[in-house]
């Protein structure tokens, strides 16, 4: 950069507890499927037989969620065709109650498969839903490399499982 004076800084002091701080050992998702007295405070929304949503703790957009398997594998081909099934009946329920709650005029769904493939949970395969709007790419994240969440995770949690 030519001129760091032209540089504009969003000061974000409670991020230095995350950086500095220290981070749980081990996989998220499997911390949050042992946690069923705990799901609040862990995101998670939903269960199935093989399967479960957790709400994305960095998300993209408001209402971003997760879908593991109960298994630490990090394969599509690795799961069974119950995991699969069950994984794939917790995306058409949760797209449905985004739909619903959150009335996005469309969604992304993915799996980053790897490092190389974006994956920031490596070894516990999860299918990202991510809820967009018309207009959510506006001049914060475009001019400001800023993202505005309008939502705190805990409300959105609260909307999404009744509670």
């Amino acid at each position: 950069m030519d001129n760091p004076e032209a540089l504009r800084r969003l000061w974000a002091p409670w991020r230095d507890a995350f950086i500095r701080g220290k981070k749980p050992r081990g996989c998220v998702f499997c911390r949050a499927k042992r946690s069923r007295a705990a799901d609040r405070r862990n995101l998670v929304i939903a269960r199935g037989p093989h399967a479960f949503a957790i709400l994305n703790l960095y998300p993209y957009n408001n209402g971003h969620l997760m879908i593991a398997p109960y298994r630490h594998i990090g394969r599509i081909d690795a799961l069974t065709a119950e995991e699969w099934l069950d994984i794939r009946r917790l995306l058409q329920a949760l797209s449905r109650k985004l739909r619903q709650r959150l009335h996005p005029h469309g969604m992304n769904v993915g799996v980053n498969l790897g490092r190389a493939a974006g994956a920031g949970v490596l070894g516990h395969l999860h299918v990202h839903l991510v809820p967009r709007w018309i207009g959510d790419e506006n001049f914060m994240p475009v001019l400001g490399r800023t993202k505005v969440l309008s939502q705190s995770l805990r409300q959105l949690h609260a909307l999404l499982t009744n509670a």
